[in-house]
């Protein structure tokens, strides 16, 4: 079981009557300062002066006011590598380091699902062919250190604008079942004229895979019978990402 965050405890009992109530009061933790210092940085100059843990020191800050986060958040980087792998690990994963728990685990998962939010509000409403970068910096933040294969696909109306973004497999660390029946059929019930397909490799490495160009054919295969446009297949990693398209591996 994972270790219980450490927050705000209830409120103490009433002192017994006739205790003294000039008492004097607790010492600050020796942290106390140094978060409200995190704080004022940021609100100074943005994020740009902050180090990657004392980032997730804040945003750990929320779920653990009784506790000095830095260790913790150092830890997270050192057992996952990058920020980017933090926010993307598993939340089994988050809750097994030292100091984490539920309710950190938690705020993990909610700041990454903001990032990817954002990132995916930069082209949602635009050509999804005019704004390729951020297309590729949604879909590497959503996916590229999921520790399991993922396949997403953004479903497009006929003036490419994004109608739909669902990931419809999940599967184990090397495979994700794909069925090209259910990717038309979902295409067909959302109205969509156009698809891209996207999926990670949890290895790192986003070199596609002979499944991985055979799957692809046999979409676009039953994509073209109903008049569907594949436009691409991206397969995004920790290293990077690969277009198929772009490769040559599609017709």
């Amino acid at each position: 079981m994972a270790p219980a965050d450490t927050s705000d405890p209830a409120p103490a009992a009433p002192p017994p009557k006739g205790a003294e109530e000039s008492a004097a009061p607790s010492p600050k933790p020796h942290y106390h300062g140094h978060r409200e210092r995190l704080r004022q940085r940021l609100l100074k100059g943005g994020t740009d002066p902050l180090e990657d843990y004392e980032l997730l020191e804040l945003v750990l800050q929320a779920a653990q006011t009784r506790r000095d986060t830095k260790p913790i958040a150092k830890e997270l980087l050192k057992r996952f590598g990058t920020l980017g792998g933090v926010l993307g690990a598993s939340h089994e994963a988050l809750c097994k380091v030292p100091g984490m728990g539920e309710v950190s685990a938690v705020q993990i998962k909610a700041t990454h699902a903001v990032v990817a939010r954002m990132l995916r509000e930069e082209f949602e409403k635009k050509p999804v062919l005019s704004s390729w970068k951020q297309v590729l910096a949604y879909v590497k933040t959503a996916m590229a250190h999921a520790p399991t294969e993922q396949f997403r696909i953004l479903f497009l109306d006929k003036k490419n604008v994004l109608i739909k973004d669902e990931v419809q497999q999940r599967g184990t660390v090397d495979h994700a079942p794909v069925y090209p029946r259910e990717v038309v059929k979902r295409a067909l019930e959302l109205h969509a004229s156009a698809l891209i397909l996207v999926h990670n490799h949890p290895s790192g490495d986003p070199t596609p895979s002979r499944s991985d160009v055979e799957m692809t054919k046999e979409i676009q295969k039953a994509a073209s019978a109903l008049g569907l446009v594949v436009h691409d297949h991206i397969v995004v990693g920790r290293d990077g990402h690969a277009s198929l398209r772009t490769l040559g591996l599609m017709s």
